[in-house]
């Protein structure tokens, strides 16, 4: 299902795919993430998701009552406390996301794929 408004000039649509795109370049601008992960079917691997490809790390389901859940799949930086680097991608992307679909997100899940040490 895709994200809807209605104003006095008619209906917005809003992809998906957009979502994802805009929440997943929220995430990263959060301190502690070093990407966003993809988990390869054949060996069951974590990867690191380079550049335009961060909406694949997010998952964005649109309810009937159009309310948005995104799940998340990150790497988070080696010695940073993940429950903070989580808090925090949590308040920013859910702002960020609200106030750039004026839709109302629900919950935001995240998934804990690897750590890196960043040089």
């Amino acid at each position: 299902m895709k994200g809807y408004m209605t104003n006095e000039f008619g209906d917005i649509v809003i992809e998906n795919e957009v979502i994802a795109q805009y929440a997943g370049h929220a995430a990263l601008e959060c301190f502690g993430i070093v990407g966003m992960a993809t988990i390869s079917m054949k060996d069951g691997i974590a990867k690191l998701l380079k550049g335009d490809s961060v909406s694949k790390g997010v998952n964005v389901v649109i309810d009937e009552d159009n309310t948005i859940s995104i799940d998340f799949h990150i790497i988070v930086a080696y010695g940073v406390s993940i429950s903070t680097v989580c808090d925090n991608l949590i308040s920013t992307v859910k702002y960020s996301v609200e106030e750039m679909t004026g839709m109302s997100v629900k919950n935001i899940n995240i998934f804990v794929e690897g750590v890196r040490v960043i040089d």
